[in-house]
């Protein structure tokens, strides 16, 4: 049976008849002209849902999760100011639509429905997904159906403290403004959710303000699996730092009232808060879900029996706002202009090329105050007794750690965070002295908690901030990469280029660390990062490299609000030598203030027709290879990537000019490697006979054999004499990585 065409006429004839279900008495400060105008918006909520439903039977809407059950939460819009950022639940369209009725100038339902349709003219998403939000509305998109958006909700609240201290130039939250996050009582399970529950907890034990109030929507059930009776309540009454409140979002006037009553907590108190309301979920999960088939009809009636838009005719007929008769024509309205915005929805154009699809991956350039560089006290003050080092060759961990104390200077609104960064400095140094100069409030000690730093990073990032988070160990990356791949670089794809969160992403990684770690420290895997369309990753070699790459990811963020991950190779963080022990040759001074390197922009050493190709660790071997392959007489020239994604295809094929011969030479994996796409540019642009020399499909060993698996200068040298004489050696001979001369055939 169709469960919404029962639900709809069992309200048309429960209403007519007077057969309203029993409940409290409708009490608290909730208005009668208010109390009216949230039953309409849940009227509205629920027309909508019914006409997705005949949108989708028709051929004309696509796949959507419903709202009808959760109608409750247009009164909890209505105990909070539309300024407020919200994170909302796939639930939660009768809170938007009741949000757009405190904002002139907005039609809630035409949006919804344009959405339903996948219309190019969908204000939100331009017709990319079907998601609630609204930049008028400060309802940044959600596409999570795992609470992966608690993360950031808690770095958004957070960012509101931290603004009153550094206020960022294009800030958009106010001091006094809280943020609300909403979710199911399923997704309140998930390790994310759970991760955030505590980071919250952790932040206010300290007393470290934090305005977020979280809600928890609470219908019994996730998907087919029920949530064990009184398991929310149990969970969070009594979570050290979460103050618990709870309401019946049956009823406007309780939910009212007790959604008021957090909210003025939150923002008086500015400490998070838990609003935990009790809903029904009617029609099923989502789509074509039929919930008889894993509830018993008995279980499925009763939901039914208990349709919060009957408990609300009920509640405005007893506290005479509303008669039934009236109730009934403001249902009849909701669902007539629900069908006239969806009748010219249908019409409107919806995306149809690749470029239309993909033109919000990038979010758009913003204006920003031009800036001449720090004044040179502040500087002096800054660096004291480092300033008399800045022109003498350093290692690349200091020439980093300059870079951002400069970029600091430079720019308030640059925030650090991550796990031992602060006093300790970072595990290898990096990012030593920089609490002491700029504070902990810029330079933050997180908890041991991945999802939480970038969480934290992208909710910054919503209200003006550049956050450069790090991540201690690529490896680490793997607990939380759908921070950056579900919620980072999609945000302005999903609302067409009206949100954006940047920052710059610092990650410790790659191999060749003697004797540390293993796999777990030695990662050489970036797959993940390089698919995720829209992020810059960037790969330096060297200090100066390092520094001015550095400058270019912030610049890319601060103007062009981009999402970098600016990748640093653990083992060249303290490398001094080149060739022999003592030369010093890897060592940089550091670059001046103004000297960047462009996003796309490759390095050249040498001019020979072999050319050696990689980056990070690759690149200090092929110079080392270089030095020996010049000195049998194969004149070569070593070019650095720098950028791995995008990769700089056209600065690579600038720097091949004159080239005969082109070798790879990768540290990562050769399953999933940068080299895959390497080769296949070279063999799509260019007719270069190539080979490529990989890491083995493998982990990273701990003690003598750490390098076993990874290239080496001996396995380089091989390679390039092969290449050039169009002799193969085969993977595993003469070298500890594979070596592929299938393109290597001479010309």
């Amino acid at each position: 049976m169709d469960r919404a065409r029962i639900v709809h006429e069992n309200l048309l004839r429960r209403v007519a008849h007077g057969d309203l279900p029993h409940g409290r008495a409708p009490a608290g400060p909730l208005p009668a002209d208010l109390a009216v105008a949230l039953y309409r918006a849940g009227c509205l909520s629920r027309a909508l849902d019914l006409q997705a439903r005949a949108m989708q039977k028709a051929g004309e809407g696509f796949y959507t999760i419903g709202s009808s059950g959760h109608e409750g939460m247009a009164a909890v819009a209505a105990a909070l100011r539309p300024t407020d950022m919200a994170f909302l639940h796939y639930r939660d369209a009768a809170f938007q639509i009741a949000r757009a009725g405190q904002v002139a100038g907005q039609d809630p339902v035409r949006d919804i429905a344009l959405s339903f349709a996948a219309s190019a003219e969908d204000p939100i998403s331009g017709g990319r997904h079907k998601v609630l939000g609204s930049r008028a509305l400060m309802i940044p998109p959600q596409t999570s159906t795992i609470a992966s958006h608690l993360p950031k909700a808690l770095g958004a609240a957070y960012s509101i403290g931290a603004a009153r201290r550094h206020s960022p130039e294009h800030r958009i939250l106010p001091d006094d403004g809280l943020v609300i996050c909403s979710f199911g009582d399923a997704s309140a399970n998930h390790s994310t959710a759970q991760g955030a529950f505590n980071t919250a907890g952790w932040t206010a034990y300290q007393s470290i303000p934090l305005p977020l109030l979280l809600v928890c929507e609470d219908n019994g059930i996730g998907i087919s699996v029920k949530t064990p009776a009184g398991w929310i309540e149990a969970g969070f009454s009594q979570r050290p730092g979460l103050r618990y409140f709870a309401c019946d979002g049956l009823d406007l006037y309780d939910t009212y009232r007790v959604a008021t009553e957090a909210a003025a907590f939150v923002r008086r108190e500015r400490r998070p808060a838990f609003l935990h309301i009790r809903t029904v979920r009617l029609f099923g999960h989502a789509g074509a879900d039929v919930p008889t088939s894993y509830l018993s009809r008995a279980e499925v009636e009763a939901d039914e029996a208990n349709d919060p838009l009957l408990h609300s005719v009920r509640l405005l007929r007893d506290a005479g706002a509303l008669d039934p008769a009236g109730a009934l024509a403001i249902y009849a309205d909701a669902r007539d202009e629900v069908t006239r915005a969806a009748d010219d929805a249908v019409t409107r154009p919806r995306l149809t090329a690749a470029r239309e699809v993909m033109a919000s991956l990038i979010p758009p350039p913003r204006a920003c105050r031009p800036t001449n560089g720090p004044a040179p006290e502040a500087r002096a003050r800054a660096f004291g007794p480092d300033a008399k080092a800045l022109g003498a060759p350093q290692t690349m961990s200091r020439l980093i750690n300059w870079a951002l104390a400069n970029a600091m200077l430079e720019h308030p609104e640059i925030v650090l965070m991550g796990e031992d960064i602060g006093r300790k400095g970072g595990v290898y140094g990096v990012t030593q002295k920089l609490q002491a100069r700029f504070g902990p409030d810029r330079v933050i000690d997180t908890l041991l908690d991945e999802q939480s730093i970038l969480g934290l990073a992208i909710g910054m990032g919503h209200n003006g901030f550049i956050p450069v988070p790090e991540i201690q160990f690529l490896a680490y990356l793997h607990n939380a990469e759908d921070q950056i791949r579900g919620e980072a670089a999609t945000l302005p794809f999903f609302s067409n280029g009206q949100f954006a969160n940047p920052l710059v992403v610092r990650i410790a990684g790659l191999g060749y660390q003697k004797g540390f770690g293993g796999h777990f420290h030695n990662d050489n895997s970036l797959a993940v990062l390089r698919d995720i369309p829209g992020l810059i990753l960037a790969c330096p070699s060297d200090g100066a490299d390092a520094a001015m790459m550095m400058r270019e990811c912030i610049r890319l963020a601060r103007e062009e609000q981009r999402v970098s991950v600016f990748l640093e190779p653990i083992a060249l963080y303290a490398r001094r030598d080149l060739l022999a022990e003592g030369d010093g040759g890897w060592l940089r001074p550091y670059p001046e203030p103004g000297a960047q390197i462009g996003h796309g922009e490759v390095g050249v050493t040498g001019d020979g027709p072999l050319a050696l190709v990689s980056f990070g660790n690759g690149h200090l071997l092929c110079r080392q290879a270089q030095a020996a392959l010049n000195g049998e007489g194969i004149a070569t020239r070593v070019i650095d990537l720098r950028w791995l994604s995008p990769l700089p295809e056209d600065g690579l094929l600038a720097a091949l000019a004159g080239c005969d011969r082109v070798l790879v030479v990768d540290e990562t994996r050769r399953s999933g490697g940068v080299a895959e796409s390497l080769v296949a540019l070279l063999s799509e642009r260019t007719a270069l006979p190539n080979a490529r020399l990989t890491a083995e499909d493998s982990f990273i060993a701990t003690g003598p054999a750490f390098a076993a698996t990874l290239p080496s200068v001996a396995g380089i040298v091989a390679a390039a004499r092969a290449l050039v004489e169009g002799t193969a050696i085969l993977p595993g001979r003469g070298d500890r990585s594979h070596q592929d001369s299938r393109n290597a055939r001479p010309k």
